[in-house]
């Protein structure tokens, strides 16, 4: 946008921002009626005791037609851009999770900032950048630039962000600071007092006030998880500071450090609270949270931790409820895939069974299943090891390695109680392949997880685990294999043309004609850049017909199965994922970095 200067002159005359100035501005740029501007005005003035808020707010608050033709209300986004290009200056939306909190509150303090609206967003050797909500009022630069010695830049930013970030990085590094000195002592008593203190706060489930500042890091890590679409939380000790890693839509990224004391105190308080032994730092422990997000959803958080050269590593794995469990359109599946899904999973007895790698969507796909399966005339029992997440429609059972309560017994044990549906959480050896056999010849629905790359070696999987040939043939009702794969982001994805060479990779021989309009990933505030945002799963179906049962015998030649289970109306992943791509969801590209290798059956043409 270009600045107008005679509208920067009349912004920028009282040097703050005042509500007439920006009201007379946007209606001479055509974003406002002179009626919506009066209306502001009058509602504004009518409410001169509340808490004094920045114009921009005032006017986006309104919700007023954006009168530039786009037919929707003025956001405050859109007013900080406008203002940004009337200043002369960039506009930043601000992204929390690529600026370094500790650098950055580091240059100014908390109180300087707050009085003249600024937020340190990046420092660099020559030039520290600052985030303002008040373009116009830069008496402070110069004296920074003075106390700095460095260059200063600025950005405008909606004053929302800033004014939530300020609150946020500050008080956060606040608590860091009050914990490390907290945590750190002149020699290495106080260090054994502190962590002493801690172990008794672990049994007493109480938190005393010299720790008030790691349950303040702890809550603020745990929202910003949940804001960020995290799925895992990785906190990883250093010889100097802790690392805090999220992964989100399946990648890692790096977006927190701590100091070494403080770490240890963060790890401490998440063992507090999953329940876990404190004073333990030698073995692997599991554990389990239940919290809130800011939004009031119950989220649950399965804990894991170990110990390695620097400290225990601590891993959260976050359920959301809202996000595993999905009707069978959010999974990916396609109509005719969820009708070959529910043709399984609807039947009275047999197995049904899920594969693919860790992290491939396993659980989300069962949990939707059980979901979509369990009413009050059926009962549903599951063992599992953990339970991935609790679910009052189910009955939920642990396995205990320590008191002999494995996959195989948890079954038997399940067998006894009149179930229905039994859900295995992973068939891992003979025994609970036996287990899981007998519970689907005694008339009842099994289904678990194995980890094979496509569903015809889940045949040969249950064969090495030595199932007999015979019993695969009267229970095994069909095979899922799946992966997750990173979906555009809507909000930016872009039009293109598909390279031919790229889809014949992807379709590997099938003779499937090449979409005439794919899209691209371009990368916008909304996905961070990425040009991806979610994931949605691929998938390889193969039910079991009359002529399948007749080929499963010991000596089982997979090369000739997996060819016929592709005439009997398997589609392979990467023809799935041909499909995901054709709908414009995601990119060949992403597509291949998740496909398993291809397979001699997979040259058979449908």
């Amino acid at each position: 946008m270009a600045a107008s200067p005679q509208i920067a002159s009349l912004l920028g005359r009282r040097g703050r921002l005042e509500l007439d100035d920006l009201l007379a501005a946007l209606v001479v740029d055509g974003y406002l009626l002179a009626d919506d501007a009066k209306q502001v005005r009058m509602g504004a003035r009518a409410g001169r005791s509340m808490v004094e808020l920045h114009p921009l707010v005032l006017i986006a608050n309104a919700k007023l037609t954006n009168q530039h033709g786009t037919g929707r209300p003025l956001s405050l986004e859109i007013l900080t851009e406008w203002l940004a290009g009337h200043a002369g200056l960039p506009y930043l939306k601000i992204d929390p999770m690529k600026i370094n909190v500790a650098s950055v509150t580091q240059s100014v303090s908390h109180a300087y900032a707050k009085r003249h609206r600024i937020l340190p967003i990046a420092v660099a050797p020559g030039e520290v950048t600052f985030a303002t909500c008040e373009p116009f009022d830069a008496g402070w630069a110069p004296d920074l630039a003075q106390m700095l010695r460095r260059d200063i830049k600025r950005v405008v930013a909606s004053p929302v962000d800033i004014n939530r970030y300020l609150q946020e990085f500050y008080g956060v590094q606040r608590s860091i600071q009050l914990a490390q000195d907290a945590k750190t002592g002149s020699d290495s008593s106080a260090a054994i007092l502190n962590f002493e203190q801690l172990v008794e706060l672990g049994k007493s489930g109480e938190v005393g006030a010299d720790d008030r500042h790691v349950v303040h890091i702890v809550d603020w890590l745990l929202q910003y998880a949940f804001e960020q679409r995290a799925s895992d939380i990785h906190l990883e000790p250093r010889r100097d500071t802790g690392h805090i890693r999220f992964r989100i839509d399946g990648i890692m990224q790096k977006v927190f450090e701590l100091p070494a004391p403080v770490m240890t105190a963060v790890t401490a308080r998440i063992k507090i609270l999953a329940r876990m032994d404190v004073a333990e730092k030698r073995r692997p422990q599991d554990g389990r949270i239940k919290t809130r997000s800011a939004s009031g959803r119950e989220v649950e958080l399965r804990i894991s931790n170990m110990p390695t050269a620097f400290g225990e590593k601590v891993v959260m794995r976050i359920f959301d409820p809202d996000l595993v469990v999905k009707d069978f359109a959010q999974l990916g599946f396609s109509p005719s895939e969820s009708a070959n899904w529910r043709s399984m999973v609807e039947r009275p007895h047999g197995i049904v069974l899920v594969t693919g790698p860790t992290g491939s969507g396993k659980t989300t796909t069962l949990y939707s299943t059980l979901k979509h399966l369990a009413t009050p005339e059926l009962n549903v029992c599951t063992v599992e090891d953990p339970i991935e997440m609790v679910s009052p429609e189910f009955n939920q059972m642990q396995v205990h390695a320590a008191i002999d309560l494995d996959f195989a017994a948890g079954v038997r044990t399940l067998l006894r109680q009149d179930p229905d549906i039994i859900m295995v959480g992973e068939i891992r050896d003979l025994e609970t392949a036996q287990m899981a056999v007998q519970a689907s010849l005694t008339g009842h629905l099994v289904l678990s997880t194995l980890h094979t790359n496509d569903a015809p070696s889940a045949v040969t999987r249950l064969l090495d685990l030595g199932v007999p040939h015979y019993l695969i043939q009267s229970t095994l009702t069909g095979v899922v294999a799946q992966r997750l794969v990173r979906t555009l982001c809507p909000h930016c994805k872009r039009a293109t043309t598909q390279d031919p060479q790229a889809w014949i990779v992807l379709t590997h021989g099938w003779t499937i004609p090449v979409p005439e309009q794919v899209f691209e990933p371009v990368g916008c505030l909304e996905c961070r850049n990425t040009g991806f945002m979610g994931r949605t799963g691929i998938y390889e179906m193969m039910k079991l017909s009359p002529r399948l049962r007749g080929l499963i015998s010991a000596q089982l030649d997979l090369s000739g199965f997996g060819q016929a289970a592709l005439s009997e109306g398997m589609r392979p992943l990467r023809i799935s994922a041909a499909d995901q791509v054709a709908a414009g969801l995601t990119t060949v590209q992403e597509i291949l970095t998740v496909l398993p290798p291809i397979d001699a059956f997979d040259d058979a043409k449908p």
